[in-house]
């Protein structure tokens, strides 16, 4: 028969073993194939697709937490590695919310630094993701942005860039956040008339702010009334 001190050892072990396993078990993604991405090694890749989880609406916050802490073990200074590492983190706030607000500074650096290394990548992704940061966000958490800012880098892309249709879609966001949404009509109309060009999530957010305008009126042409 195992001594008392055999049977604290023995309990001590498989105390730790649990405790291991549990460990492991929460840094699993809820979704294996994200697993099967990260083994790629490649930060793009493996934000293209949590976002393809996100844009069907079957993400869980596990698979968000788990894309962060994949991400902060790769390394690069490429504009697509610090989009992605912006990008992932920003999924990751937004599901914490004030859990993660500290995180914050992270997507304004790592956006910041897409745009240094190539401020053209992806249709100036990393410019729309950070003036939508640097409205949402209040300014007590961020380095250097605020809602000014960011107002003036959405304007910018949806006038210099009025085909992509989520420059617009951000903008109207944009303008509803600061409690100004008339501007944000003609914006919401236009997405509005091609709004099967977007992704499924960003299809739900233009249902959510066409919402918070009711009634909206549009022309056939997709132009506020």
């Amino acid at each position: 028969m195992p001594s008392p001190r055999t049977r604290r050892l023995c309990h001590v072990v498989l105390t730790a073993a649990l405790l291991l396993a549990g460990c492991s078990a929460q840094q699993q993604p809820a979704h294996p194939a994200l697993a099967v991405v990260a083994q790629q090694h490649d930060a793009l890749a493996l934000s293209d697709a949590l976002e393809a989880l996100i844009d069907k609406g079957t993400d869980r916050p596990a698979d968000r937490a788990y894309a962060y802490d994949v991400v902060r073990s790769y390394e690069g200074d490429t504009a697509s590695y610090a989009f992605a590492r912006a990008a992932i983190t920003g999924r990751y706030v937004q599901q914490r919310g004030l859990l993660a607000a500290h995180l914050a500074k992270d997507v304004e650096h790592w956006a910041r630094r897409s745009r240094k290394l190539d401020p053209d990548f992806r249709d100036r992704a990393a410019t729309r993701l950070l003036g939508t940061l640097y409205v949402i966000a209040p300014a007590t958490l961020l380095e250097q942005g605020n809602s000014e800012i960011g107002l003036d880098l959405l304007e910018g892309l949806a006038e210099q860039h009025p085909d992509v249709l989520e420059n617009h879609l951000r903008l109207a966001e944009a303008y509803i956040a600061l409690n100004d949404p008339d501007p944000a009509r003609p914006h919401l109309c236009f997405c509005l008339a091609r709004q099967s060009a977007l992704r499924g999530d960003d299809q739900r957010l233009l249902k959510l702010l066409v919402g918070d305008l009711a009634p909206l009126e549009c022309s056939a042409g997709g132009a506020a009334r």
